[in-house]
């Protein structure tokens, strides 16, 4: 009799105890570890005014994933010299991002006007872009050079701009602030959000410059680029977050990288032949326009 609760003891002790084992080796759900999520990749490019010519994109290209590549002529200019240009930069691999000169708000009037030029805008930046032999839902960003907030009839402007480049079977963007600017005692609006919340199309793209350091890095041309949501904007596919020239007002706390001249120069440009604007994407082809057209 002594002998079996002895045995009973020993058996029940040990269940025990293996019990307590295994509940000590569980984590509670509110600390169970999640498998580590990697960011996403961010990728650099440059964009310019003028194309820096052939010699040039060998260079560029050790730092650079994509171009910019004008539709129309840039902001100040009257001639375009990236027409012609798209098998130079493909030959080294270079993706896209394919710009289109929007115009100043004073250009537009009424908002009748603003859906008659952004129609006519569309259609236009479509047809250059067939003729570049860009493919078909590649993403043309229009090129908007003012911050704060848009009128009625630029955000008329957008919405026929869209609209256009969805009919002639390519996708929407613009290159807009998003510097918050105020506007008033604990308000603040950045061209992004004012053109988000119009809605253009459910697409729309969004490519931001904000220059301002932080969060800029500054003339810097990193590994492993900062995310364009980074730039301040979350739905932002990419940041501009260097210019040339530097402007001193936003600049003035960047770590060190521009030149003495105020420019900012790729690492492999000793010569500092071409100055230029540096950007990160969420992909080497942010227009989505490298492959061939069909």
């Amino acid at each position: 009799m002594k002998l079996g609760l002895s045995l009973l003891s020993l058996s029940t002790i040990a269940a025990a105890l293996i019990l307590f084992s295994c509940r000590a080796n569980q984590q509670p759900d509110s600390q169970a570890k999640e498998p580590p999520v990697a960011d996403p990749r961010a990728y650099l490019g440059f964009d310019r005014n003028l194309f820096p010519g052939n010699d040039a994109l060998p260079v560029l290209r050790k730092t650079f994933a994509f171009s910019s590549y004008w539709l129309s002529p840039p902001p100040g200019e009257k001639t375009n010299t990236w027409l012609g240009q798209r098998d130079a930069l493909r030959s080294q691999g270079f993706g896209f991002l394919l710009l289109y000169r929007g115009p100043e708000s004073s250009e537009l009037k009424t908002y009748a006007d603003g859906v008659e030029k952004g129609t006519a805008g569309a259609r236009n930046a479509a047809s250059i872009a067939k003729s570049e032999g860009f493919p078909a839902q590649s993403i043309i960003f229009l090129d908007i050079e003012e911050g704060g907030r848009l009128s009625a009839a630029y955000h008329a402007y957008l919405r026929a701009w869209a609209g256009g480049l969805a009919e002639a079977g390519y996708r929407s963007g613009a290159y807009c602030s998003g510097i918050p600017l105020k506007e008033e005692p604990g308000v603040t609006i950045t061209t992004a959000a004012d053109i988000r919340a119009h809605a253009p199309s459910a697409d729309f793209v969004y490519y931001i410059f904000n220059d301002v350091c932080p969060p800029s890095p500054g003339c810097t041309f990193p590994q492993n680029p900062p995310s364009p949501a980074t730039g301040g904007i979350p739905y932002a596919a990419l940041w501009q977050f260097a210019q040339s020239p530097r402007r001193m007002d936003r600049t003035a706390h960047c770590a060190p990288g521009y030149h003495t001249d105020g420019n900012c120069y790729a690492p492999g440009d000793a010569a500092h032949a071409w100055f230029l604007d540096v950007d990160t994407a969420n992909s080497p082809d942010p227009s989505n326009a490298a492959g061939a057209n069909k």
